[in-house]
Protein backbone atom coordinates (compact mmCIF):
# COMPACT_ATOMS: atom_id res chain seq x y z
CA UNK A 1 0.00 0.00 0.00
CA UNK A 2 3.02 2.15 0.80
CA UNK A 3 4.82 1.05 -1.87
CA UNK A 4 1.57 2.22 -4.31
CA UNK A 5 0.93 5.77 -3.06
CA UNK A 6 4.94 6.78 -2.82
CA UNK A 7 4.76 5.64 -6.08
CA UNK A 8 1.83 8.09 -6.94
CA UNK A 9 3.68 11.11 -5.04
CA UNK A 10 7.00 10.55 -7.13
CA UNK A 11 5.03 10.67 -9.99
CA UNK A 12 4.12 14.24 -9.47
CA UNK A 13 7.13 16.39 -11.12
CA UNK A 14 6.13 19.89 -8.61
CA UNK A 15 6.03 20.51 -4.98
CA UNK A 16 1.90 21.85 -5.64
CA UNK A 17 0.78 18.00 -7.76
CA UNK A 18 2.61 16.32 -4.34
CA UNK A 19 0.92 18.69 -1.78
CA UNK A 20 -2.50 17.95 -4.17
CA UNK A 21 -1.97 14.19 -4.10
CA UNK A 22 -1.22 14.22 0.04
CA UNK A 23 -4.75 15.95 0.45
CA UNK A 24 -6.53 13.50 -1.45
CA UNK A 25 -5.31 10.64 0.27
CA UNK A 26 -5.77 12.58 4.03
CA UNK A 27 -9.27 10.69 3.90
CA UNK A 28 -8.25 7.54 3.20
CA UNK A 29 -5.49 8.13 5.87
CA UNK A 30 -8.01 9.03 8.34
CA UNK A 31 -10.39 6.20 7.79
CA UNK A 32 -7.41 3.39 8.24
CA UNK A 33 -5.46 5.52 11.01
CA UNK A 34 -7.91 4.21 13.97
CA UNK A 35 -7.91 0.35 12.75
CA UNK A 36 -4.76 -1.14 10.35
CA UNK A 37 -2.19 1.44 9.94
CA UNK A 38 -0.45 1.25 13.22
CA UNK A 39 -0.31 -2.64 12.87
CA UNK A 40 0.38 -2.52 9.36
CA UNK A 41 3.42 -0.11 9.91
CA UNK A 42 4.77 -1.89 13.08
CA UNK A 43 4.97 -4.86 10.65
CA UNK A 44 6.43 -3.29 7.73
CA UNK A 45 9.23 -1.27 9.35
CA UNK A 46 10.13 -3.97 11.64
CA UNK A 47 10.37 -6.27 8.81
CA UNK A 48 12.30 -3.91 6.66
CA UNK A 49 14.84 -3.35 9.44
CA UNK A 50 15.28 -6.64 10.02
CA UNK A 51 15.65 -8.06 6.18
CA UNK A 52 19.36 -6.39 6.22
CA UNK A 53 19.80 -6.99 9.78
CA UNK A 54 20.55 -11.05 9.48
CA UNK A 55 22.75 -10.53 6.54
CA UNK A 56 24.58 -7.87 7.74
CA UNK A 57 25.10 -9.10 11.30
CA UNK A 58 26.19 -12.66 9.58
CA UNK A 59 28.88 -10.97 6.92
CA UNK A 60 30.38 -8.84 10.20
CA UNK A 61 30.32 -12.06 12.46
CA UNK A 62 31.84 -14.09 9.80
CA UNK A 63 34.84 -11.61 8.67
CA UNK A 64 35.62 -11.44 12.76
CA UNK A 65 35.55 -15.07 12.97
CA UNK A 66 37.99 -15.23 9.51
CA UNK A 67 40.34 -12.78 10.93
CA UNK A 68 40.73 -14.64 14.20
CA UNK A 69 40.80 -17.68 12.96
CA UNK A 70 43.93 -16.98 10.72
CA UNK A 71 45.61 -16.16 13.78
CA UNK A 72 44.73 -19.53 15.48
CA UNK A 73 45.75 -21.53 12.26
CA UNK A 74 49.05 -19.63 12.13
CA UNK A 75 49.45 -20.52 15.97
CA UNK A 76 48.05 -24.01 15.19
CA UNK A 77 50.57 -24.63 12.25
CA UNK A 78 53.43 -23.70 14.87
CA UNK A 79 52.80 -26.48 17.06
CA UNK A 80 51.37 -24.07 19.80
CA UNK A 81 47.83 -24.74 19.81
CA UNK A 82 46.05 -27.96 19.20
CA UNK A 83 43.65 -28.00 15.88
CA UNK A 84 41.23 -29.29 18.07
CA UNK A 85 40.06 -26.53 20.00
CA UNK A 86 40.30 -23.82 16.90
CA UNK A 87 36.64 -24.29 16.16
CA UNK A 88 35.57 -23.18 19.73
CA UNK A 89 38.07 -20.47 20.04
CA UNK A 90 37.42 -19.06 17.32
CA UNK A 91 33.31 -19.44 18.53
CA UNK A 92 34.28 -17.88 21.97
CA UNK A 93 35.53 -15.11 20.35
CA UNK A 94 32.72 -14.01 17.80
CA UNK A 95 30.22 -14.45 21.40
CA UNK A 96 32.63 -11.68 22.84
CA UNK A 97 32.79 -9.94 19.37
CA UNK A 98 28.54 -9.74 19.61
CA UNK A 99 28.09 -7.01 22.19
CA UNK A 100 29.55 -4.45 19.49
CA UNK A 101 28.92 -6.66 16.05
CA UNK A 102 24.81 -6.51 16.77
CA UNK A 103 24.89 -2.98 17.88
CA UNK A 104 26.44 -1.98 14.61
CA UNK A 105 24.46 -4.42 12.29
CA UNK A 106 21.01 -2.68 13.63
CA UNK A 107 22.67 0.89 13.00
CA UNK A 108 23.45 -0.12 9.89
CA UNK A 109 20.38 -1.81 9.27
CA UNK A 110 18.33 1.24 10.32
CA UNK A 111 20.64 3.13 7.92
CA UNK A 112 19.73 0.98 4.79
CA UNK A 113 16.04 0.48 5.89
CA UNK A 114 14.99 3.96 6.31
CA UNK A 115 17.94 4.92 3.60
CA UNK A 116 15.54 3.35 0.90
CA UNK A 117 12.28 4.49 2.92
CA UNK A 118 13.56 7.71 1.78
CA UNK A 119 14.39 7.76 -1.60
CA UNK A 120 11.79 5.77 -2.54
CA UNK A 121 8.84 8.58 -1.01
CA UNK A 122 7.90 6.01 1.19
CA UNK A 123 8.01 8.28 4.84
CA UNK A 124 6.12 10.61 2.53
CA UNK A 125 3.32 8.26 1.58
CA UNK A 126 3.16 7.51 5.68
CA UNK A 127 2.59 11.33 6.23
CA UNK A 128 0.02 11.43 3.50
CA UNK A 129 -1.80 8.19 5.67
CA UNK A 130 -1.44 10.85 8.70
CA UNK A 131 1.59 9.02 10.28
CA UNK A 132 3.37 11.02 12.62
CA UNK A 133 7.17 11.10 13.09
CA UNK A 134 6.65 10.02 16.92
CA UNK A 135 4.89 6.78 15.78
CA UNK A 136 7.91 5.97 13.79
CA UNK A 137 10.28 6.49 16.64
CA UNK A 138 8.18 4.54 18.78
CA UNK A 139 8.30 1.48 16.37
CA UNK A 140 12.31 1.82 15.98
CA UNK A 141 12.70 2.30 19.41
CA UNK A 142 10.54 -1.22 20.91
CA UNK A 143 12.82 -3.01 18.02
CA UNK A 144 15.84 -1.22 19.66
CA UNK A 145 14.92 -2.24 23.41
CA UNK A 146 14.60 -5.79 22.49
CA UNK A 147 18.04 -5.99 20.66
CA UNK A 148 18.99 -3.83 23.72
CA UNK A 149 17.82 -6.57 26.53
CA UNK A 150 19.86 -9.48 23.84
CA UNK A 151 23.03 -6.89 23.93
CA UNK A 152 22.68 -6.66 27.86
CA UNK A 153 22.48 -10.35 28.50
CA UNK A 154 25.02 -10.85 25.81
CA UNK A 155 27.28 -8.65 27.70
CA UNK A 156 26.47 -8.94 31.52
CA UNK A 157 26.64 -12.60 31.52
CA UNK A 158 27.54 -14.79 28.19
CA UNK A 159 30.83 -13.04 27.45
CA UNK A 160 32.75 -12.98 31.12
CA UNK A 161 31.84 -16.70 30.60
CA UNK A 162 33.45 -16.72 27.09
CA UNK A 163 36.23 -15.17 28.53
CA UNK A 164 37.07 -17.48 31.07
CA UNK A 165 36.73 -20.05 28.81
CA UNK A 166 39.31 -19.06 26.19
CA UNK A 167 42.19 -18.49 28.94
CA UNK A 168 41.47 -21.18 29.76
CA UNK A 169 42.11 -23.34 27.01
CA UNK A 170 44.47 -20.96 25.81
CA UNK A 171 46.50 -21.68 28.88
CA UNK A 172 45.98 -25.13 28.43
CA UNK A 173 46.63 -25.02 24.88
CA UNK A 174 50.50 -23.16 25.97
CA UNK A 175 50.80 -26.65 28.50
CA UNK A 176 49.69 -29.05 25.55
CA UNK A 177 52.85 -28.03 23.67
CA UNK A 178 53.50 -29.75 20.13
CA UNK A 179 57.14 -30.30 19.41
CA UNK A 180 56.42 -32.00 16.30
CA UNK A 181 55.39 -29.49 14.64
CA UNK A 182 57.71 -26.80 15.75
CA UNK A 183 59.92 -25.40 12.71
CA UNK A 184 63.49 -24.17 12.79
CA UNK A 185 64.58 -20.67 12.76
CA UNK A 186 61.32 -19.79 15.64
CA UNK A 187 61.78 -19.13 18.54
CA UNK A 188 58.92 -20.79 20.47
CA UNK A 189 57.43 -19.03 23.41
CA UNK A 190 56.05 -20.47 26.39
CA UNK A 191 53.14 -18.61 28.85
CA UNK A 192 54.73 -15.79 30.37
CA UNK A 193 58.07 -16.08 29.47
CA UNK A 194 58.47 -19.53 31.37
CA UNK A 195 60.04 -21.61 28.31
CA UNK A 196 61.81 -21.13 25.09
CA UNK A 197 62.80 -23.16 22.37
CA UNK A 198 64.90 -23.20 19.27
CA UNK A 199 66.55 -25.02 17.15
CA UNK A 200 68.59 -23.91 13.98
CA UNK A 201 67.70 -27.00 11.52
CA UNK A 202 64.99 -29.71 10.79
CA UNK A 203 64.27 -31.86 7.80
CA UNK A 204 60.54 -31.63 8.41
CA UNK A 205 57.78 -32.57 10.70
CA UNK A 206 58.28 -34.92 13.28
CA UNK A 207 61.89 -35.39 12.17
CA UNK A 208 65.05 -34.57 14.66
CA UNK A 209 65.93 -31.32 14.81
CA UNK A 210 69.52 -30.18 15.21
CA UNK A 211 71.29 -26.97 16.83
CA UNK A 212 68.84 -26.97 19.74
CA UNK A 213 68.33 -24.37 22.65
CA UNK A 214 66.48 -24.38 25.91
CA UNK A 215 65.52 -22.30 27.99
CA UNK A 216 63.18 -23.03 31.61
CA UNK A 217 62.21 -20.56 34.39
CA UNK A 218 60.92 -21.73 37.59
CA UNK A 219 60.83 -19.16 40.87
CA UNK A 220 63.47 -20.59 42.13
CA UNK A 221 65.70 -21.63 39.30
CA UNK A 222 67.11 -20.94 35.47
CA UNK A 223 67.51 -24.07 32.93
CA UNK A 224 69.60 -23.37 29.80
CA UNK A 225 70.45 -26.41 27.76
CA UNK A 226 72.54 -26.55 24.54
CA UNK A 227 72.05 -29.57 22.78
CA UNK A 228 73.38 -31.31 19.26
CA UNK A 229 70.00 -32.99 18.75
CA UNK A 230 66.44 -33.21 19.83
CA UNK A 231 63.85 -36.10 19.56
CA UNK A 232 60.24 -36.09 20.48
CA UNK A 233 59.46 -39.14 22.13
CA UNK A 234 56.18 -40.61 21.74
CA UNK A 235 54.04 -40.74 24.33
CA UNK A 236 53.16 -44.40 26.28
CA UNK A 237 49.27 -42.75 25.89
CA UNK A 238 46.99 -39.83 25.22
CA UNK A 239 46.84 -38.82 27.92
CA UNK A 240 50.62 -38.86 28.90
CA UNK A 241 52.82 -35.97 28.27
CA UNK A 242 55.38 -35.28 25.63
CA UNK A 243 59.24 -36.02 26.19
CA UNK A 244 62.19 -34.97 23.80
CA UNK A 245 65.30 -36.99 23.59
CA UNK A 246 68.64 -34.59 23.96
CA UNK A 247 71.98 -35.71 22.62
CA UNK A 248 75.29 -34.54 23.29
CA UNK A 249 73.39 -31.96 26.06
CA UNK A 250 75.26 -28.79 28.06
CA UNK A 251 72.63 -27.82 31.04
CA UNK A 252 73.42 -24.85 33.05
CA UNK A 253 71.23 -24.24 36.03
CA UNK A 254 71.53 -21.21 37.83
CA UNK A 255 70.05 -20.69 41.24
CA UNK A 256 66.83 -17.52 41.68
CA UNK A 257 66.22 -17.86 45.30
CA UNK A 258 70.26 -17.20 46.73
CA UNK A 259 70.74 -20.36 48.03
CA UNK A 260 72.64 -23.02 46.81
CA UNK A 261 75.29 -23.20 43.94
CA UNK A 262 74.85 -23.07 40.41
CA UNK A 263 75.57 -26.55 38.05
CA UNK A 264 76.69 -26.81 34.78
CA UNK A 265 76.58 -30.50 33.27
CA UNK A 266 77.01 -32.26 30.38
CA UNK A 267 74.85 -35.42 29.22
CA UNK A 268 75.80 -37.84 26.32
CA UNK A 269 71.52 -38.81 26.44
CA UNK A 270 68.95 -36.68 28.62
CA UNK A 271 64.65 -36.87 28.62
CA UNK A 272 63.40 -33.36 28.60
CA UNK A 273 60.11 -32.96 30.36
CA UNK A 274 58.97 -29.34 29.31
CA UNK A 275 55.47 -29.32 29.68
CA UNK A 276 54.48 -28.67 33.63
CA UNK A 277 52.05 -31.38 35.11
CA UNK A 278 49.37 -28.59 34.72
CA UNK A 279 48.81 -25.36 33.80
CA UNK A 280 48.79 -22.78 36.36
CA UNK A 281 45.92 -20.89 37.88
CA UNK A 282 44.72 -18.31 35.90
CA UNK A 283 45.98 -14.99 36.61
CA UNK A 284 42.71 -12.66 37.54
CA UNK A 285 41.33 -10.87 34.68
CA UNK A 286 38.43 -8.13 34.76
CA UNK A 287 36.88 -9.12 31.33
CA UNK A 288 36.43 -12.58 32.26
CA UNK A 289 34.93 -12.01 35.84
CA UNK A 290 31.32 -12.18 36.75
CA UNK A 291 29.76 -9.15 36.66
CA UNK A 292 28.05 -9.71 40.52
CA UNK A 293 31.76 -9.90 41.39
CA UNK A 294 32.59 -6.86 40.42
CA UNK A 295 29.82 -4.72 41.60
CA UNK A 296 31.23 -2.86 44.60
CA UNK A 297 34.72 -3.26 43.71
CA UNK A 298 37.04 0.15 44.35
CA UNK A 299 39.40 -1.50 41.38
CA UNK A 300 39.86 1.29 38.70
CA UNK A 301 40.24 -2.07 36.02
CA UNK A 302 36.51 -3.22 37.56
CA UNK A 303 34.82 -0.02 37.50
CA UNK A 304 35.62 0.49 33.87
CA UNK A 305 34.76 -3.16 33.05
CA UNK A 306 31.33 -2.91 34.59
CA UNK A 307 30.47 0.69 33.26
CA UNK A 308 31.16 -1.42 29.79
CA UNK A 309 28.95 -4.02 30.22
CA UNK A 310 25.83 -1.75 31.35
CA UNK A 311 26.70 0.92 28.50
CA UNK A 312 26.37 -1.56 25.56
CA UNK A 313 22.60 -2.23 25.43
CA UNK A 314 22.46 1.77 25.94
CA UNK A 315 24.84 2.04 23.17
CA UNK A 316 22.50 -0.54 21.42
CA UNK A 317 19.39 1.88 21.95
CA UNK A 318 20.90 4.70 20.98
CA UNK A 319 22.36 3.78 17.98
CA UNK A 320 19.19 1.93 16.27
CA UNK A 321 17.84 5.22 17.16
CA UNK A 322 20.69 7.58 15.65
CA UNK A 323 19.85 5.86 12.05
CA UNK A 324 17.16 7.46 11.67
CA UNK A 325 17.97 10.84 10.97
CA UNK A 326 21.48 9.94 10.06
CA UNK A 327 19.52 8.23 6.84
CA UNK A 328 17.49 11.52 5.41
CA UNK A 329 18.67 12.54 2.23
CA UNK A 330 17.79 16.06 0.57
CA UNK A 331 15.76 15.03 -2.96
CA UNK A 332 17.19 13.26 -5.69
CA UNK A 333 20.00 12.47 -3.60
CA UNK A 334 21.44 8.69 -3.62
CA UNK A 335 20.20 6.75 -0.94
CA UNK A 336 23.92 5.92 0.56
CA UNK A 337 24.55 9.60 0.25
CA UNK A 338 24.89 9.87 4.23
CA UNK A 339 26.21 7.03 4.67
CA UNK A 340 30.16 7.89 5.13
CA UNK A 341 28.65 10.54 7.41
CA UNK A 342 26.91 7.86 9.35
CA UNK A 343 30.02 5.06 9.30
CA UNK A 344 32.28 8.18 10.71
CA UNK A 345 29.94 8.69 13.02
CA UNK A 346 29.89 5.59 14.38
CA UNK A 347 33.42 4.61 14.43
CA UNK A 348 33.75 8.24 16.37
CA UNK A 349 31.25 7.21 18.86
CA UNK A 350 33.16 3.47 19.44
CA UNK A 351 36.61 5.74 19.94
CA UNK A 352 35.43 7.98 22.63
CA UNK A 353 33.47 4.69 23.93
CA UNK A 354 36.95 2.79 24.27
CA UNK A 355 38.78 5.81 25.06
CA UNK A 356 36.73 6.45 28.17
CA UNK A 357 37.02 3.00 28.95
CA UNK A 358 40.93 3.41 29.15
CA UNK A 359 40.92 6.38 31.37
CA UNK A 360 38.86 4.93 33.87
CA UNK A 361 40.93 1.47 33.69
CA UNK A 362 44.21 3.88 34.29
CA UNK A 363 42.24 5.99 37.00
CA UNK A 364 42.49 9.22 34.72
CA UNK A 365 38.67 9.59 35.06
CA UNK A 366 37.09 8.61 37.87
CA UNK A 367 34.35 6.52 38.26
CA UNK A 368 31.28 9.11 37.98
CA UNK A 369 31.44 10.13 35.39
CA UNK A 370 33.17 7.23 34.57
CA UNK A 371 32.70 5.94 30.53
CA UNK A 372 28.81 7.51 30.85
CA UNK A 373 29.75 11.08 29.59
CA UNK A 374 29.91 9.44 26.71
CA UNK A 375 26.30 7.76 25.25
CA UNK A 376 25.04 10.98 27.48
CA UNK A 377 26.89 12.84 24.46
CA UNK A 378 25.29 10.60 21.87
CA UNK A 379 21.85 10.97 23.26
CA UNK A 380 22.18 14.91 23.34
CA UNK A 381 23.06 14.62 19.41
CA UNK A 382 20.43 12.57 18.83
CA UNK A 383 17.63 14.80 20.32
CA UNK A 384 18.98 17.51 18.13
CA UNK A 385 19.13 15.57 14.99
CA UNK A 386 15.22 14.27 16.13
CA UNK A 387 13.78 17.54 17.06
CA UNK A 388 16.20 20.25 15.51
CA UNK A 389 13.86 20.91 12.44
CA UNK A 390 11.13 21.03 14.67
CA UNK A 391 12.71 23.27 17.14
CA UNK A 392 13.71 25.29 13.67
CA UNK A 393 10.46 25.61 12.17
CA UNK A 394 9.23 26.61 15.74
CA UNK A 395 11.61 29.40 16.24
CA UNK A 396 10.89 30.67 12.88
CA UNK A 397 7.44 30.56 13.30
CA UNK A 398 7.42 33.11 16.17
CA UNK A 399 9.72 34.93 14.81
CA UNK A 400 7.71 35.30 11.93
CA UNK A 401 4.63 36.07 14.46
CA UNK A 402 7.32 38.90 16.27
CA UNK A 403 7.31 40.62 13.13
CA UNK A 404 3.88 41.14 11.95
Amino acid sequence: MFRIIAGAIMAGRSTMIRVTLARCFRPFGCLLDQAFVPLIIQTYLIREIMRPFVPVLAVLAGLFGSFSAAGFLSDAVNGLLPTGSIIQMVSLKVLIALEVLIPISLYLSVLLAFGRLNSDQEITAMAALRVQPERIWRIVLSLCLAMAVVVGALSLFARPWAYARLHALSDQAHVSLNTDAMEAGTFYIGPKGNRVIFFTHRQGPEEPASGVFVQLWSPDRMEIISARQAMTLRPASPDAKSQILLSDAHIYRFNRSGEGNDEVLDAAETVLDIQPNKADAAAYSAVATASRLLLGSPSPADIAELQWRFSTPVSTLLLGLLGIPMSRSKPRQSRYARFGAAILAYFSYYLLCTSARTWVQHGVVPAIPGIWWVPALLGVVLLILLYGPRWRLALSRRGARVRR
